[in-house]
């Protein structure tokens, strides 16, 4: 007989006499595969089991897709996504240290004599550049 034949056969032998396989188990993996038999009957009764499949199967679609290059542009952005929100826990926590010494928060003339430091109007120019380009897309957004 060939090789078909042969596989079909054994897979009517199969569904005909189940516990014939289970046999050739040592008890503790007949124990074990019966536990997750029972486990898993909720998922396939309901059908929840083939989503399990699916997403298997997108993650593995992903991986095949992932190549040499994508893979150095995410870890690229990862790593500059992460030195972005050291700088920014950095710079939050130097200047709390900095408010939390002094006595009491600056007067306006005293907040126009920090804007005379060129890191302030480095930092002003930033935020208000950011803030700029924010309410752009808000704008765009709503225009949408």
């Amino acid at each position: 007989m060939n090789a078909v034949t042969d596989n079909a056969e054994a897979k009517a032998t199969a569904a005909a006499e189940p516990g014939k396989y289970l046999s050739i188990m040592d008890p503790a993996t007949e124990r074990g595969l019966m536990e997750l038999l029972e486990k898993i009957a909720p998922l396939l009764q309901g059908r929840r089991f083939h989503n399990l499949v699916d997403l298997a199967s997108l993650a593995s679609d992903g991986v095949d897709m992932f190549d040499d290059a994508m893979i150095q542009k995410l870890m690229k952005a990862y790593e500059e996504s992460i030195g972005a929100a050291w700088t920014l826990g950095n710079a939050a926590r130097y200047s709390a240290a900095q408010i939390a010494t002094s006595d009491a928060p600056p007067s306006l003339f005293g907040l126009l004599r920090l804007a005379g430091n060129e890191d302030v109007r480095r930092g002003l120019h930033f935020a208000l550049t950011f803030l700029s380009v924010l309410g752009r897309q808000m704008k765009d957004d709503a225009v949408e």
